[in-house]
């Protein structure tokens, strides 16, 4: 029998700066709102934005890179699992239940000054990161040694079997 799956990855952008706060015993849990928009045809045909809204809850270290350094605005990936919670409302009125998204990794996108230029972050683009787009460049030319040079287009190109 197959084993079940619980898994969900979103991109969209925070509708609010991150809220952290911790357990009693220490552990941070970081707190995000992630809209994320769909598209749809209405009934003139017309295609337009559906914003669709996500809870997410972060923990531990990550958590806290995500209140450093994320704030209302700013894109992000997420990739996690769907977490249902039921409880009794403060005010007695009855249950109340959500559903929201347990993150294993948040990916900073785009850069801190708000431009949307993206790219890796330091750590493989994982919470801890410095946020901002990152592009290589060195001074030193790379070695190509190791290369030969492409052909002029003679018969061995013929060989080529596609």
């Amino acid at each position: 029998m197959a084993e079940n799956i619980n898994r969900v990855t979103i991109t969209g952008n925070l509708t609010t700066d991150p809220e952290l706060r911790h357990t009693p015993s220490g552990t941070a849990v970081c707190t995000l709102r992630v809209a994320v928009n769909g598209r749809r045809k209405d009934q003139s045909g017309q295609w337009v934005d559906k914003p669709n809204y996500f809870n997410v809850t972060v923990w531990g270290a990550q958590g806290e890179n995500c209140s450093n350094y994320l704030s209302k605005g700013r894109p992000v990936a997420v990739d996690g699992r769907l977490d249902w919670r039921e409880w009794e409302a403060k005010d007695g009125s009855g249950k109340r239940q959500t559903v929201e998204i347990v993150a294993e990794t948040v990916q900073f996108l785009g850069s801190r000054d708000g431009s949307a230029a993206g790219g890796g972050q330091n750590g493989g683009g994982q919470t801890g990161g410095d946020g901002g787009g990152f592009t290589p460049s060195s001074d030193v030319p790379a070695d190509t040694g190791d290369f030969t040079p492409a052909g002029d287009g003679g018969a061995a190109d013929d060989d080529i079997p596609f």
